[in-house]
């Protein structure tokens, strides 16, 4: 089992009340998988993405990440765990615009330590897994919004993450570019990418092979166990 969340509950604090956003959730993912996690606005979906990809830490329960106690380890680890264990992939890119693609995915190596000349190669065939080896040298304005999100999920898997997190990965994108991305995260499943995907598209989470729904911090495993 690569992630293993158990019993989590995420309490915030407003002046003198305590708002729960996370109520007891239990969910466990095993590798291969392709998992999508749907609900509205304020079900409580992100804060559950940020306790998945180490963002943020839980109030309470248990939150173990490929075998690791996740919420046992000191931040520069939990850093470390984050950069080596888990790819991002945002709806609105969150690339460098005064970088060129090679450089943008070549960051997260940048941060491992990984010395320059493998950074670009290693950059560069992320690039060319995702269809864009003939964009290596074009800047973020110079791209379209599906090319932007390729550009993305190719500095997610650049460190070969055990988890591919994306948040709403095709809400900036018009609907044929959406199609491509969902297209690209089946490819990707099937070389054994473990994907994680919250969205509140219908649509968008019938391409996972598992659906687990959230409703007020509520995690509900039973609807559309498998998507057709």
């Amino acid at each position: 089992m690569i992630l293993n969340l158990k019993d989590v509950c995420k309490d915030y604090k407003q002046d003198k009340l305590v708002v729960p956003a996370l109520k007891n959730v239990t969910l466990q993912v095993e590798e291969g998988e392709y998992v999508a996690i749907m609900g509205p606005s304020g079900s409580g979906k992100t804060t559950l993405m940020n306790i998945i990809g180490c963002l943020d830490k839980p109030t309470s329960g248990l939150y173990e990440l490929n075998g690791k106690n996740i919420l046992g380890l000191k931040d520069s680890l939990l850093s470390e765990e984050r950069l080596n264990s888990i790819g991002f992939v945002f709806q609105n890119f969150q690339l460098l615009p005064r970088e060129s693609a090679l450089e943008n995915v070549a960051l997260p190596l940048s941060y491992a330590g990984i010395k320059k000349k493998l950074r670009r190669e290693r950059a560069a065939h992320a690039l060319e897994r995702v269809g864009l080896a003939d964009r290596v040298q074009f800047r973020p304005t110079q791209l379209s919004g599906g090319q932007k999100q390729r550009v993305a999920i190719a500095r997610a898997i650049v460190n070969n993450p055990k988890i591919l997190l994306a948040d709403e990965p095709t809400g900036a994108l018009d609907s044929k570019s959406g199609i491509q991305i969902m297209e690209l995260f089946q490819s990707l499943n099937d070389e054994g990418v473990t994907v994680v995907m919250i969205t509140h598209d219908e649509n968008i989470a019938k391409h996972a092979k598992r659906v687990v729904r959230i409703i007020d911090g509520v995690i509900f495993e039973g609807f559309g166990e498998q998507s057709e």
